[in-house]
């Protein structure tokens, strides 16, 4: 198994099975290379409750890289290439010149930044609708305070997501120096605010959750990609990448004004519990 890789507590691994770097092998997914080989490339993602198996004496299997195997597929005894993506058919032609595993690899790569790209939907959000958390709900779990608790509601919140609102005022104190003759809500401040909401998010899955805190480890991943100003009503929506894990989660998480991504990232966050 290589590097950095991601196995699901009952996933179910078996027999001669070679990974390269950055998988991830979701929950209930089961690779058998007990009669056979497997060898799995780099960056490949194979989802739940999906079978990689071998033929005795007939056929290894074969995943190359940056391939994406969806929910309850079987592959059984097949070669797949740099380009494969499983469980999302392609509606189209692809005529190669003179190809090869690097430029196919790069091909790969744009096509699935495509269709993330496109995957990725803004919240619905009725203002007339009561929310699941509302502002003092919120103070009771988060320790921060005017001028730094950056989520007003809570308006979704499932097992592995939540959708927190921040409305944007003339008045945000940030404004006065960020800047005077043009508003703009500072980059870091829309990643705080998501990072609120990952610490609500996680935070409901503890018991008492009002003696623990969640704290910042790491970012990755961060773009910016419009402005924010006085008027604007942002849709926090934060995802678990991976299941909380000895305190340290790790979350996805977009800003939308509307039915634009204003800011994106990735980020890591540690539960502690207060002494």
């Amino acid at each position: 198994i290589g590097e950095n890789c991601f196995l699901a507590d009952n996933a179910v691994v078996v027999g001669d099975v070679t990974m390269g770097n950055d998988c991830s092998i979701w929950f209930n997914a089961v690779l058998r290379g007990d009669v056979n080989t497997i060898t799995i490339g780099n960056r490949v993602n194979i989802q739940d409750n999906s079978v990689i198996h071998t033929l005795y004496e007939k056929s290894v299997t074969e995943i190359g890289n940056d391939v994406s195997i969806g929910h309850n597929v079987v592959v059984h005894g097949a070669k797949i290439g740099d380009m494969a993506l499983i469980g999302r058919p392609i509606k189209g032609r692809i005529v190669a010149t003179r190809p090869g595993h690097t430029i196919n690899n790069k091909f790969a790569r744009l096509m699935r930044k495509e269709i993330k790209k496109n995957e990725v939907q803004a919240p619905i959000y009725d203002p007339n609708d009561t929310p699941i958390m509302d502002n003092i709900r919120i103070r009771e779990l988060l320790p921060h305070r005017y001028p730094m608790q950056l989520v007003d509601k809570v308006i979704a919140m499932g097992a592995t997501s939540i959708v927190g609102v921040k409305n944007i005022t003339a008045n945000e104190p940030f404004f006065t120096g960020h800047f005077p003759e043009e508003p703009v809500m500072p980059g870091v401040l829309q990643i705080e605010a998501m990072a609120q909401c990952g610490g609500l998010l996680v935070l409901n899955q503890v018991d008492e959750p009002e003696r623990w805190s969640t704290y910042f480890m790491r970012i990755d991943d961060v773009k910016f990609r419009q402005k924010v100003v006085p008027g604007d009503t942002l849709l926090f929506r934060v995802e678990l990448l991976h299941p909380v894990r000895h305190g340290v989660s790790t979350m996805k998480g977009y800003t939308f004004v509307g039915d634009r991504i204003v800011s994106e990232a990735q980020f890591t966050a540690q539960i502690v519990k207060n002494k």
